[in-house]
C-alpha cells in the first residue's frame, strides 16, 4: 500500500510570552488528515525564507491556511496599512515566493482565506483591505463574540461557475458557505479563473488556468470538514490530486534509477 502523500502547511509566526513561535491551526492539520487522507508537514515561515525548492521537492501538495494576519499591502499596491491591521512579514516572505514555484512544478495547491489572498497577490492581483468599506460589497466578517459554531456556520450562498471544479464537487451551481474575512480580491491575479461569486459580486473562489490543481477559496472548508459534504469534497479532490502527484513523482524516481548512466 502506498504511503499517504505529504502536504506542506506554511506556519504563522506568533508571539507567545517573550518568545516567537511558529504554528498552524489544528483544524487545518486535522482537515489534511481526515479530509484529504494525507500526512501534514509543517513548514517554518522564516525571514529571510528558506529556499522554496528545497521544500517542494519533498512534498506532494501544499495547503495555504487562513490566519489572523493580513498580507502587508506594499506587496500589492501603494496604499498604506491601517491602524490595528495585523501582519506577519515572515509568512509573506515565505508564501508569496512559494506559490509560483509550487505551480511551476505542478504541485497541487489548496488555498484558504489568507492563503486564497496570498495566491492572488503572488500572481499580481490586489486586495481590498476593508471589503466592507468598498462600494457595493457586504460585510463578510464574523461576529467575534459569537460561539465558534455560529461564526463558522453557513453565512451566505455562492454561485459556482458552470463546468468548474467546485460545481463538479457540489453537483450543482450553488452552495452555502461560512464567511470570516475582512479583506477580499480587488483585481484578480494573472492566470486565475473565477470559480465562485458571492451575491454581492465578491470573488469567493478561483482556480489556476492551464492544468494542474490550484484551488483557492475565501471561506473555511476545513471547519468540521467531515460533516459537510461540500467541504469534504474539496479536501478529497485535493487529496486525490496529491496522491496522483505522489504516484508520478515515485514513477519518475524509479525511472531515473533504471536509466543507463
Amino acid at each position: 500500500m502506498a504511503l499517504p502523500p505529504l502536504v506542506g502547511l506554511p506556519t504563522d509566526r506568533k508571539q507567545i510570552g517573550l518568545h516567537p513561535f511558529l504554528a498552524v491551526g489544528e483544524k487545518y492539520v486535522r482537515a489534511v488528515v481526515d479530509g484529504a487522507g494525507a500526512t501534514p508537514v509543517l513548514l517554518p515561515a522564516l525571514q529571510p525564507p528558506l529556499a522554496a525548492d528545497e521544500w517542494l521537492a519533498r512534498l506532494d501538495g501544499l495547503l495555504l491556511t487562513g490566519a489572523v494576519s493580513n498580507i502587508e499591502p506594499h506587496h500589492y499596491g501603494d496604499e498604506p496599512s491601517y491602524a490595528g491591521n495585523l501582519h506577519d512579514p515572515a509568512r509573506d516572505a515565505t508564501t508569496l515566493g512559494l506559490v509560483p514555484r509550487a505551480v511551476a512544478l505542478g504541485l497541487p495547491v489548496l488555498a484558504i482565506c489568507r492563503g486564497f489572498q496570498e495566491v492572488n497577490v503572488a500572481f499580481g492581483g490586489s486586495l481590498f483591505q476593508k471589503l466592507h468599506e468598498a462600494t457595493g460589497f457586504n460585510d463578510h466578517r464574523e461576529n467575534p463574540d459569537d460561539p465558534l459554531d455560529v461564526q463558522y456556520a453557513p453565512s451566505h450562498a455562492i454561485r459556482l461557475a458552470e463546468g468548474g471544479l467546485l460545481a463538479t464537487i457540489a453537483g450543482g451551481t450553488h452552495a452555502q458557505v461560512n464567511s470570516l474575512h475582512g479583506q477580499g480580491v480587488a483585481r484578480l491575479g494573472e492566470g486565475l479563473v473565477v470559480e465562485a461569486i458571492a451575491p454581492d459580486g465578491a470573488i469567493e473562489a478561483f482556480r489556476r488556468d492551464g492544468g494542474g490543481f490550484l484551488l483557492g477559496v475565501q471561506w473555511h472548508p476545513e471547519w468540521q470538514v467531515t460533516t459537510n459534504p461540500f467541504y469534504l469534497g474539496i479536501f478529497r479532490a485535493f487529496g486525490d490530486a496529491c496522491r496522483a502527484y505522489a504516484a508520478r513523482r515515485a514513477a519518475s524516481a524509479r525511472n531515473s534509477l533504471t536509466e543507463p548512466a
